[in-house]
């Protein structure tokens, strides 16, 4: 199992606060595209599952090992709402990173009252600095 669950305006805390932390963004290209990504150093964008499928990207491990993190590296993932990155932060545990943490609400937090995402928890609606292509 991860470290555990922060809120998004923790995990921006702590990368601001160390170096030695990186965000990864497990959700997909059309998400990253359309939806919009953390404005934040250190960000990386490797999704767990692939588009549009959606099946679990079996290299998803080795991507994050090639791309020279160190295993004791403070590692943040973030999804939509929290549960792909919860299984990516816990799929890294397994292989031997010893900091991971899930970004609890994700991106886009919640439905609200209407159905809509991005209004209702998550780094969005956490006032959090964010970009869209």
């Amino acid at each position: 199992m991860y470290k555990g669950d922060i809120p998004p305006a923790e995990a921006h805390k702590r990368l601001a606060s160390n170096s030695n932390a990186v965000l990864i963004d497990v959700r997909t290209e059309p998400e990253w595209a359309f939806v919009g990504v953390p404005a934040v150093d250190r960000l990386i964008r490797l999704s767990w599952q692939a588009y549009p499928q959606m099946q679990v990207n079996g290299d998803f491990v080795k991507q994050i090992e090639d791309s020279g993190i160190g295993k004791d590296a403070e590692i943040l993932c973030i999804c939509r709402s929290g549960a792909r990155s919860a299984n990516a932060a816990t799929a890294l545990t397994k292989a031997g990173f010893t900091n991971c943490w899930n970004v609890a609400q994700g991106f886009e937090g919640d439905r609200d009252g209407q159905g809509h995402r991005g209004t209702v928890g998550g780094w969005k609606a956490a006032g959090l600095p964010w970009i869209q292509s």
